[in-house]
């Protein structure tokens, strides 16, 4: 059955996505307008923790996307120069047992086409191209969305999900102030052919060091090794997924970290590197029959591993609130007020861990092991973690 709603949704990534397949499957009329020309993901990898399997289920693509993903055994630290491991938390089985789902690492493309075919299957035409937002006018009976090329397009709710950048947050509440932060970050997805066997096991690691760390992680049924090095350095502050690097100035930034870091970086095809910039959780972010979500109303540091899937989170409770509640307005209000508490504490703790990976104690073995003990032994790795991973989206309090 078809709800009266038409709903447009600026941005074509995974939030939109995820937030499209969440109404469709909910009976609304969706209309998914994307400024590329055509659909796609930077190559790297994403972390589905098992509150973001747990949203993909509600979805109805976990399965198939966990086909496509890795479950890694365990997360483990290890020292920048050492190479010391301590554990940090089982996964796989584990986190079945613990949670109630797994933990995988998903290849960003592979997600996404997930969520594109899933829409695709329910509304076919859904999904529109090359249409850049220029502006938009939201009244008290509907919305219009105004492209660039000079077309536009009516309906009774609009949803913002077109990123960091957002122009509709932009339209709402004018421009954000973005903070460097005083880190760049490296990325590249390595085949795992070019790796020697030490580093093609099924575990994520965690390189952690005064000023910097890496994280690696199997993806696509350990084929790819995804690699996201973060570095302090404020000579370069452009932020963009999209510019390429070279191996040998990564290489430079992880001077003196261990051989397996060296080699993961000497082994990647190619990396790209971009500043990280810093911005506030919004408080507020609907204005009548418009709203925010995933990175257009908190765009997080990925410390955390949940970027992805908050906005995953954020289509799932959006639907259950537009049934609930009968008045639009007071749904998009009401979905608002489920998240806000939720998504700025993940912004939080996603910065909070920046000086956990980065702690100068971390300069000896000796420091680390105190620090190590202290700040991520079992109790604080717990107390960081478990109320992110118990969330469930289907019987959050909306």
């Amino acid at each position: 059955m078809t709800k009266s709603l038409k709903v447009l949704i600026a941005g074509g990534g995974i939030g939109g996505m995820a937030a499209a397949l969440s109404l469709l499957r909910r009976g609304y009329d969706v209309e998914v307008y994307e400024q590329a020309a055509e659909l796609g993901e930077v190559g790297a990898g994403v972390q589905i923790s098992p509150n973001g399997s747990r949203a993909l289920d509600a979805l109805g693509v976990f399965e198939t996307l966990k086909a496509a993903s890795c479950a890694p055994r365990r997360k483990e630290f290890r020292l920048w120069n050492t190479g010391r491991a301590w554990p940090m938390f089982d996964l796989g089985p584990q986190a079945v047992e613990k949670y109630g789902y797994p933990y995988l690492t998903v290849y960003r493309p592979d997600l996404l086409a997930t969520l594109i075919d899933a829409v695709r299957a329910i509304k076919p035409d859904a999904v529109h191209l090359a249409k850049a937002v220029s502006n938009i006018d939201v009244r008290e009976d509907g919305v219009t969305l105004h492209f660039a090329d000079g077309t536009h397009a009516d309906g009774d709710l609009l949803v913002g999900a077109d990123g960091v950048k957002s122009t509709v947050r932009r339209c709402l509440f004018g421009d954000d102030e973005a903070q460097f932060t005083g880190m760049i970050a490296w990325r590249a997805v390595i085949p795992m052919e070019r790796l020697p066997e030490r580093l093609r096991d099924m575990l994520g690691w965690t390189w952690i060091g005064p000023g910097g760390h890496l994280v690696n992680y199997p993806l696509r049924g350990g084929k790819l090794m995804n690699m996201i090095g973060t570095i302090e350095r404020d000579d370069w502050q452009v932020e963009s997924w999209y510019t390429q690097g070279s191996n040998e100035e990564c290489a430079r930034d992880f001077a003196g970290w261990h051989e397996d870091v060296q080699t993961l970086i000497q082994a990647a095809p190619s990396v790209m590197k971009w500043a990280f910039m810093e911005r506030a959780p919004r408080q507020t972010w609907s204005v009548g029959r418009a709203t925010l979500l995933g990175d257009a109303c908190h765009a997080t540091l990925p410390f955390l591993a949940q970027g992805a899937v908050m906005s995953i989170e954020d289509g799932v409770v959006l639907g259950r609130c537009l049934d609930k509640y009968a008045d639009p307005v007071e749904a998009l209000h009401r979905y608002e007020q489920a998240r806000v508490e939720r998504t700025s504490a993940m912004v939080r703790g996603a910065k909070e861990n920046t000086a956990r990976f980065h702690e100068s104690a971390l300069a000896t073995e000796e420091g680390a092991i105190a620090y190590m003990e202290s700040e991520w032994s079992r109790d604080p790795i717990r107390d960081r973690y478990d109320w992110l991973y118990r969330y469930d989206v289907n019987t959050a309090e909306i």
